[in-house]
């Protein structure tokens, strides 16, 4: 079994307004990821979330591609200790 790690990741380009932070819970939900997205004031999104490594990785490939009407320019990925701070996934504002 894979070690519980952290990810910060944060992305830019056409990002909000598109649903995609809705796409993101859904993924975490499906992948068993636990943590929050939410929209930062400069237009990008930022995600933190926590679970075994290579389901993060496959939360990262996803939000590569994001939903349909989003045009992902940049995502920046920023691995951090696990912490056990999120009990589930949340949609924060």
């Amino acid at each position: 079994m894979s070690k519980e790690s952290g990810v910060k990741i944060v992305v830019t380009g056409v990002v909000q307004g598109v649903g995609f932070r809705f796409f993101v819970m859904r993924v975490a939900e499906n992948l068993g990821v636990t943590g929050r997205v939410r929209n930062r004031f400069d237009g990008s999104v930022e995600i933190e979330a926590e679970g075994a490594r290579g389901v993060l990785e496959a939360l990262i490939r996803e939000v590569r591609i994001g939903p349909r009407m989003a045009s992902v320019q940049g995502v920046n990925v920023e691995w951090v200790p696990y912490e056990g701070k999120f009990k589930t996934f949340d949609l924060a504002f």
